[in-house]
Formats: structure tokens, sequence, C-alpha cells
């Protein structure tokens, strides 16, 4: 301790790198007790997929967020801007639309959906004939 500490009847902080002895096993003896009483993290298991499965087709949003980006591009060749701002404004104009200007990416997406749930049917046919295991492992 300093002079002007003493004097004013100061200690020091009482943290453990401070503390004499033993406090500073004592508290990691103590978090050591307490990470043992606390529940595991739940692992989740994801599924397996196989390579030959089907993905799902993208959103109306995300049909209209390709178009967006082609006329920024063509609208600003040199003043490129960060994918974050052109998201923002997608997002932005996306709000605004009225349901009429969104039917066409709506009806892209239905379709696209139509043709998933198709090649879907198709692929767990393929699945439960057993056809789909040996085309997985020949890769």
């Amino acid at each position: 301790m300093t002079k002007k500490a003493a004097k004013s009847g100061m200690s020091r902080p009482s943290s453990p790198s401070y503390a004499a002895g033993g406090s500073a096993r004592k508290e990691d003896e103590r978090r050591v007790r307490l990470q043992s009483l606390r529940k595991p993290k739940a692992t989740v298991k994801k599924k397996k997929l196989h390579a030959k499965m089907p993905k799902k087709p993208p959103t109306a949003f995300f049909y209209f967020l390709e178009d967006f980006r082609k006329q920024c591009q063509e609208q600003n060749p040199e003043g490129v801007k960060s994918m974050r701002e052109i998201g923002k404004t997608c997002g932005e104009k996306w709000k605004t639309m009225t349901y009429e200007e969104k039917v066409k990416y709506y009806d892209i997406a239905t379709e696209k959906r139509q043709e998933f749930h198709r090649t879907m049917t198709e692929y767990t046919k393929r699945m439960e004939a057993g056809e789909g295991e040996s085309e997985t492992d020949s890769y």
C-alpha cells in the first residue's frame, strides 16, 4: 500500500489476484463445481442428406432479390454498393410493393415449388425402392 492509501484507510481490492493464500484456488474450485452442476448443452443432430436429394426452391423474395441486384448493377456499374446496402434497399422496396407487383415473383416461386414436390416424390420413391443408395455410394 502507498502511504496515502494507508493514511486514508483504503485497502486493496478483494480480487483473487490480490488475496492472500488460497482464495484464488477456492474460486477456481467453486467455478469447477458450478460447471459440473450445469446441464450439458444439447447437441443438435442434423439429418443425413443424400447427394441426389433435391434442394428446396427459394421464396418469391429471393427471385425479386436476384432481379433487383441485376437492376442495381446496371444502374450503377462503377458505384458498386455493398451487399448489405443492396439487401436493405431491396427489403424496403419489397415491403412497399403492392401484391400486383409481387405476383410475378410469386408465380415463379409457385412453379419452382411444384417442380420441387414432383422431384421430391420421385426421389422418395427411388429411396424406398432402394435405387438411390447405390447411386450415392458410387461417388
